[in-house]
């Protein structure tokens, strides 16, 4: 579905990719909204292309590509989370990133503060993106050009497999670098696991799938943790209400499980990870079966 290699200018697909269901649909929704690799020529950003990629989710829309085939939808954005990030509401914007007041009110959150908002100031704690100040403009050309048609084509997916059958599992994919501890500032006492599962502390997911996912990567011999150090934010807080059957999972792969984070090549581990992925994406699959 991608390759390594990050591209200037925008995807001529648009900003999302959709792959719909093959064969029987499921109510599973699937979307990657951090591996975009295609750059917009009028980023404008002043640190070296390979510097930006450290924020992209690579491969990630790759790994879960047996999630069409066994019923469900499967989302990616084509443009990357740096540009601006699709995971994040729209009022949290830095304003030290603007050259004017934005003319609705902000309320920046946490990691925005750190400059990971909707979008990003900084690639790494000291190194800053850009070397100006952004105009208004610039950030709402970015926001009806990109963050709102892919919010909209994830909302059309899930709504429309909720009318059908009442119920909804939404899966939100990502990757992790492997010093997220460091880059979160976060003093932590175990190393990074394998797989992080997100549902913002049991409110986002009913309980049955994520046990699921979590005792079938246990299986395959991989370390899972709940919650830490990401517990969701923006989509699954957006679309998860188990109480009416709309649940939303996001999983963080630790990133040297599958590529070298350098590079962005796919390491000896990709096809075993992508492997694993595609039984995980089957055994999904039956338990929704068996809920609808």
């Amino acid at each position: 579905m991608t390759t390594f290699e990050a591209v200037r200018g925008d995807a001529p697909v648009g900003p999302f990719l959709l792959f719909a269901p093959e064969g029987t649909a499921l109510p599973l929704v699937c979307d990657s909204p951090h591996s975009g690799i295609h750059y917009p020529t009028d980023f404008g950003a002043a640190v070296p292309l390979q510097r930006l990629r450290g924020g992209e989710d690579t491969h990630i829309d790759a790994l879960w590509s047996a999630i069409p085939k066994v019923g469900g939808t499967l989302i990616g954005a084509t443009f990357p989370r740096v540009y601006i990030d699709p995971n994040r509401m729209l009022d949290d914007l830095d304003p030290e990133l603007l050259a004017t007041s934005w003319p609705t009110p902000l309320s920046p959150g946490e990691k925005t503060r750190l400059g990971y908002g909707l979008v990003w100031r900084n690639i790494d704690a000291a190194t800053p993106i850009y070397d100006r100040k952004l105009t208004v403009d610039e950030v709402r050309n970015r926001i009806d050009r990109y963050y709102r048609p892919y919010h909209a084509a994830l909302s059309t997916a899930v709504e429309s497999a909720y009318a059908r059958f009442g119920a909804v599992w939404h899966l939100n994919l990502h990757s992790m670098p492997n010093n997220a501890y460091e880059r979160l500032k976060i003093q932590s006492p175990h190393p990074l696991a394998d797989f992080v599962l997100g549902d913002r502390d049991g409110t986002t997911c009913e309980p049955g799938i994520v046990d699921l996912v979590e005792r079938e990567l246990r299986g395959m011999g991989y370390t899972v943790a709940r919650n830490d150090p990401y517990k969701g934010v923006q989509l699954i807080a957006q679309i998860g209400r188990p109480a009416e059957r709309r649940n939303s999972l996001q999983i963080e792969i630790r990133r040297p499980l599958y590529m070298d984070e350098a590079s962005k090549v796919p390491n000896a581990g990709f096809e075993t990870l992508q492997r694993d992925l595609g039984m995980l994406s089957e055994k999904v699959a039956t338990y929704i079966r068996s809920q609808i």
